[in-house]
């Protein structure tokens, strides 16, 4: 599934029965632990509290050939006076990587901040050697705020750094 772009691909709302799909890439990528900070240890039932999100955030999925091929939440960053602030999550299935996913769940994540009166997005831990990520989100204008040093324990790199990276909206 190397050629996604050139298959129909649909950023949607995601459904409770696409959970099977969400957690077998969430799954793929945590195990991975090379571009999320998440527990690889984490159980099914801990990440599908931790990925589906009530409303008012939101959480979708990128289909192609009516799989899911990507995944995204986006939410307040924080509560009260920060809460005019936007963050969210995005991860792609390892067959569906270079093919313009992320780049579709990304350009949604901000539409949807927009649109929801957002200020600005942070996303608060871009793991410094993700450099597909970094790149995407440079070239949609975000910048790197600072880089916490040695922050993210990388299991071929050793440890690197975790950007954060900010957007105005």
């Amino acid at each position: 599934m190397r050629d996604v772009q050139s298959k129909q691909l649909a950023i949607r709302e995601a459904h409770d029965d696409d959970w099977p799909e969400i957690w077998s890439i969430i799954r793929d990528v945590v195990t991975e632990q090379q571009t999320i900070p998440y527990d690889p240890g984490m159980s099914e039932p801990d990440a599908r509290r931790m990925w589906q999100l009530p409303a008012p955030a939101r959480v979708v999925v990128a289909t192609a050939d009516h799989r899911v091929v990507g995944t995204a939440n986006m939410y307040a960053n924080r509560q009260g006076p920060g809460n005019h602030v936007a963050s969210g999550t995005l991860m792609v299935a390892e067959r569906a990587r270079g093919t313009g996913v992320g780049r579709a769940l990304t350009t949604d994540l901000i539409d949807w901040a927009r649109r929801s009166g957002f200020a600005a997005v942070q996303f608060n831990a871009v793991v410094d050697t993700n450099t597909a990520a970094v790149r995407l989100y440079e070239g949609l204008g975000f910048v790197t705020l600072g880089v916490a040093p040695r922050a993210f324990r990388h299991p071929i790199q050793g440890p690197v750094g975790l950007r954060i990276m900010w957007l105005d909206l």
